[in-house]
């Protein structure tokens, strides 16, 4: 039986799986993305100090 990282790595190698992570790559590169980011970030972080 394939192991859940077998599957996964199956469909990163796809033609669909690489589409994907190249879109997630250009989201991640998005100053906009990464500053909504940040604020999520910031809120989690906040929470633990209450």
């Amino acid at each position: 039986m394939a192991t859940l990282m077998d599957k996964v790595r199956r469909y990163i190698q796809s033609p669909q799986g690489r589409q994907n992570v190249e879109k997630a790559k250009r989201m991640a590169n998005d100053p906009r993305n990464k500053q909504k980011l940040r604020g999520l970030l910031d809120k989690f972080r906040s929470r633990g100090h209450r």
